[in-house]
């Protein structure tokens, strides 16, 4: 950690004093405020939000406050008992508590117990918590803080006052990060600041912490600017942020796929530009909310344990023309490893087409966004096949009976087609498609259909029965406008 001019880490030196020096989260401090005017102290409070946004602090401004004492963070009081859950959390720590809560305070009105990340507790000794809570002597109180609210049983919770923090604001987070590089004389300019800010992701200590550590690298002239923090944080260039975005908007997988390589060669990890993708579309959705679609599908990136691939698979299958009359033709993959597990299809559109919008529902689709659990997906296997397909369903399903049953047990409920090297499933069901949708299914089903020798294949799940067959085209046709196209090459998922 580096540290300010005076040797004092900078998250710790300009942390709040005071209930009034607390920024971003007034709805929490203006009840207390009042309270404590008023002489209203509760037994219990329950602290709950976001990492770094303030609860320990405010939890600890308060014990003092209720005590009317000087806070101050450098040091201690014997009637202010601080427990750490995730290392105290077995039944015999909070049984020691029960017994020393019984004690009166040393010198101060209230003793005050804060115990953070209070989730951390087993359920042995929430139950012992619990009890304590129920019938508390009146000269305790307890400052319970956790950032995983749902991890705290109901019955906790409802014995508690309860108060939810927010997320700090960006604008707040960019304030306060300038009123202390002011105080440092810190020279930085406000884009980097702005980067900083969304970096910290909310939280002031991890932007004051980043701050801190960036305060070391600046220069006496030139100070700190934003292509100084991206370097140093291993951030992509906003301007290759807009142009992968502008490439995605302008449907040229080609230039995707050149852009994310740049992106790769320059050391930017996949998440990161996920992450910034992300920021970037939030904040111009509202003029061009086509993008609408791609914010959603970029969240699964942060999730993928592939994320490399899922992010060139879902940008270059977002850039990909939807005309009918597109030619599609092979572009260059990302890098060599991305080249050894995926090929990537570029469809260029006639010039006299404009880029088709990222959504096109056909014409008699309705207005309002249609479940997606019940639109067709499409799979598509990418080797090389080498003649036509003759598929064994009955083989398949023995395959999949030996080596997968769960799967076995969806597919033999489903019924299917194929037309050339296109099969259709019917699943009958919603339940059971979004079961085949499930990239572990698909895997197994692309090793089920590769013992027969089958690699190129294009896969439909339809989450109903299969109609008759005078009207089959028609009914995989009307559902088309919903599907997405997704890769797969062996046994490796890339969408």
């Amino acid at each position: 950690m580096n540290q300010s001019r005076d040797g004092q880490a900078l998250y710790r030196k300009y942390r709040s004093k005071s209930l009034d020096e607390i920024v971003g989260q007034q709805h929490v401090t203006e009840i207390l405020k009042r309270s404590l005017a008023q002489g209203r102290v509760a037994h219990a409070y329950l602290l709950t939000g976001p990492r770094g946004v303030g609860k320990t602090s405010i939890a600890r401004i308060l014990a003092h406050e209720i005590n009317e004492l000087p806070y101050d963070s450098e040091t201690t009081h014997l009637d202010i008992i601080e427990i750490d859950a995730a290392s105290n959390n077995g039944v015999d720590d909070v049984r020691d508590l029960r017994d020393k809560v019984q004690i009166a305070p040393v010198a101060a009105k209230k003793k005050v117990y804060i115990i953070d990340e209070v989730h951390m507790l087993s359920k042995a000794a929430f139950n012992a918590l619990l009890k304590t809570l129920e019938e508390p002597p009146e000269h305790i109180v307890f400052i319970l803080a956790t950032t995983d609210l749902h991890k705290v049983p109901a019955t906790i919770i409802s014995r508690t006052q309860h108060f939810a923090f927010r997320s700090i604001s960006h604008a707040d987070l960019v304030s306060q990060l300038r009123t202390i590089a002011d105080a440092e004389k810190l020279k930085i300019d406000t884009a980097a600041l702005e980067t900083i800010a969304e970096r910290g992701g909310g939280s002031f200590r991890d932007s004051i912490s980043l701050l801190d550590q960036l305060s070391s690298f600046a220069d006496e002239k030139t100070g700190i600017d934003a292509k100084l923090v991206e370097n140093l944080l291993g951030l992509a260039d906003a301007d290759a942020i807009a142009r992968l975005l502008e490439a995605v908007l302008q449907r040229n997988p080609a230039d995707v796929v050149e852009q994310l390589n740049a992106l790769e060669q320059a050391g930017v990890q996949p998440t990161t530009t996920t992450e910034q993708l992300i920021r970037s579309i939030r904040t111009q959705i509202g003029n061009k909310p086509q993008l609408a679609g791609l914010l959603d599908s970029l969240i699964d990136v942060l999730r993928s344990p592939q994320p490399t691939l899922k992010l060139l698979s879902i940008l270059v299958q977002a850039a990909k023309p939807r005309s009918a009359a597109a030619i599609a033709a092979p572009v260059a993959a990302i890098s060599q490893p991305i080249a050894e597990l995926t090929k990537v299809a570029r469809t260029t559109p006639s010039k006299k087409q404009s880029p088709a919008p990222l959504v096109s529902p056909p014409s008699h689709a309705p207005a309002t966004e249609p479940d997606a659990s019940a639109q067709p997906t499409v799979k598509r296997k990418t080797k090389k096949s080498t003649g036509p397909i003759a598929l064994d369903w009955q083989q398949l399903l023995d395959e999949t009976r030996q080596n997968h049953l769960a799967l076995h047990s969806v597919l033999q409920k489903c019924t299917h087609t194929l037309e050339d090297d296109m099969l259709t499933l019917f699943t009958g069901r919603k339940f059971s498609k979004t079961k085949l949708d499930d990239p572990k299914y698909l895997v197994k089903l692309h090793e089920a259909l590769a013992t027969q020798g089958i690699h190129e294949l294009t896969i439909i799940t339809i989450p109903t029965a299969q109609p008759p067959a005078d009207e089959k085209l028609a009914a995989i046709a009307a559902m088309m406008g919903g599907g997405q196209e997704v890769a797969l090459d062996g046994a490796q998922e890339t969408a």
